[in-house]
């Protein structure tokens, strides 16, 4: 008789961690410390667990996920809307700790059918960087919507004076992260090749770096499927309806729609590429731009080759 492979499931919580076990359907709590992880690991070997699905949970996850790789078992990190759905395709419509719990555990164990790359620890300095840049613009931005429609001196001189703060803060931020960049090796030469294109600046750099490290290992197809940027079809019976783009990373996506405004203007690939497309919607061309310029990236690092080779 085969052995029966077991899968697990972690919900996070701020004070705990609800498991739960598929096919076996055993569960228990722990607390989210020290103490609770090896009672965890405990529970886990004794069920002979093979793998085990944690949701990305706002960083709460990350101490679980280390702590259990580095006790030697294969830990995958689950987009949360995937997981949601799964539960909704079931008819699972009840949400609590537990539920959830079972439910990343059955998707586990009929949705991942390939090996999952570990986390990248060494990445969390410059993923947190970044998220606080992200949000000093949105904060710096708020500030400004702001004092469009302020009337009394007062009170947009403390608007002023906030929005003066972030921008401190943010050219703090950047110098850290370009120090980030510069401290590894690897890290450096990669900032160097990607902005040997024109229009990739050091922000879209260190983004990829830290938020899409599947650049380079993953097919053109793939890569722009995980970042988002892959159109799907709306097509039944003769209907041919619009192309969308849907899911992703959003974080990648939305930088890399920033420095398409500066690569149709000084990159000629990208240029031309966009003329070709004139009399389309601007958001049409934006994307296909988005993709193309994307493919080229992920071949130049795969390749291992600068913009003027991979030009050539």
């Amino acid at each position: 008789m085969a052995h029966r492979v077991v899968d697990a499931g972690v919900d996070v919580s701020k004070p705990w961690l609800d498991v739960a076990l598929w096919p076996t359907r055993e569960t228990t709590r722990v607390s989210r410390d020290a103490a609770g992880l090896s009672e965890l690991a405990s529970w886990l070997t004794l069920h002979e667990v093979g793998r085990i699905g944690v949701e990305a949970s706002g960083g709460y996850e990350r101490e679980v996920i280390d702590t259990l790789q580095a006790l030697g078992f294969d830990v995958l990190l689950l987009n949360p809307l995937r997981v949601r759905r799964f539960a909704q395709a079931k008819g699972r419509l009840a949400k609590n700790d537990r539920a959830d719990a079972r439910t990343i555990a059955q998707f586990v164990s009929v949705m991942v059918d390939t090996p999952q790359p570990a986390r990248r620890r060494e990445l969390d300095p410059l993923v947190e960087h970044l998220t606080l840049r992200r949000q000093l613009l949105d904060w710096s931005t708020d500030c400004t919507n702001q004092l469009e429609h302020l009337k009394n001196d007062g009170l947009r001189a403390t608007i002023e004076r906030q929005k003066a703060r972030f921008e401190d803060v943010l050219a703090t931020i950047e110098a850290k992260l370009a120090k980030l960049i510069a401290e590894h090796d690897d890290w450096s030469a990669l900032s160097r090749r990607l902005r040997t294109v024109p229009g990739v600046g050091p922000v879209l750099a260190q983004t990829l770096i830290a938020l899409l490290p599947e650049l380079g290992t993953l097919s053109g197809c793939a890569i722009t499927s995980l970042v988002g940027l892959a159109p799907f079809d709306h097509d039944s019976g003769k209907y041919a309806g619009e192309r969308h783009i849907k899911g992703g990373r959003s974080e990648v996506r939305n930088v890399l729609y920033m420095a398409m405004l500066s690569a149709k203007q000084h990159n000629p690939l990208i240029a031309a590429f966009a003329t070709r497309l004139a009399g389309k919607k601007f958001k049409v061309i934006m994307v296909a731009c988005m993709h193309k310029l994307l493919v080229m990236l992920n071949a130049m690092v795969r390749d291992g080759a600068d913009w003027r080779t991979n030009a050539a």
